[in-house]
């Protein structure tokens, strides 16, 4: 390795380790509660070096967000589009998975969720994360209850949005819960809000006579 390749890979090393330690201190104390010198002690490195790598709390914060946003929706998403089996067994893949990413990253899942700064910038952040966990969801209906009104996509992919994170938020303060537990849970109440009739590939319903 030259000298260029080792400068790289130490820049590169120090910034995961800043963006770890962040993560860490901001679940645990909140944006206000932390402080620059606080992450870069976690760290093991100078106030200096660490605004080598970021000029402001708020943009360690935001890169932070921006490093995990698309992958808390990915693993879920390639289960729904690309996954075996029926479409139930497909919400059942798509729900460990998204609950799987939860579990490796407690710490981050908690500033996910939850915005301890008042700051506008990451307000907007978060209004952008659930809007695309929310059209995320939708596309769930979209391939598992194609019947479904409309009308009621949105609402009823706010219903899945909602009941994730709330039920991720619960699952942190509770690690002790199996994800098949909470996995079980968002599949029964998935299929509960289908309207009867609608997605059989979901449940299959029962043949009515004449």
């Amino acid at each position: 390795m030259n000298e260029i390749d080792r400068n790289r890979a130490a820049r590169a090393e120090a910034r995961t380790r800043i963006e770890d330690a962040a993560a860490r201190l901001f679940a645990e104390r909140g944006f206000a509660g932390t402080t620059i010198g606080e992450i870069a002690a976690e760290a093991g490195l100078s106030k200096p070096m660490l605004y080598r790598h970021f000029d402001s709390k708020q943009e360690l914060h935001l890169a932070l967000l921006e490093r995990h946003r698309d992958e808390l929706a990915a693993a879920p998403l390639r289960e729904l589009l690309h996954g075996e089996g029926e479409p139930a067994d497909r919400l059942e893949a798509m729900y460990d998975a998204w609950f799987g990413h939860v579990q490796s990253h407690p710490y981050t899942w908690r500033m996910m969720f939850r915005d301890t700064t008042g700051d506008p910038e990451v307000q907007a952040f978060h209004r952008e994360l659930q809007r695309r966990q929310r059209e995320t969801d939708i596309g769930l209906l979209r391939e598992a209850a194609p019947g479904l009104p409309e009308a009621e996509l949105e609402p009823l992919g706010e219903a899945i949005r909602s009941s994730l994170y709330g039920l991720a938020l619960w699952w942190l303060e509770r690690p002790e819960t199996p994800r098949e537990v909470l996995v079980a849970t968002m599949t029964r109440l998935t299929r509960g809000l289908l309207p009867t009739g609608a997605g059989r590939g979901l449940e299959e319903q029962p043949e009515t006579g004449p």
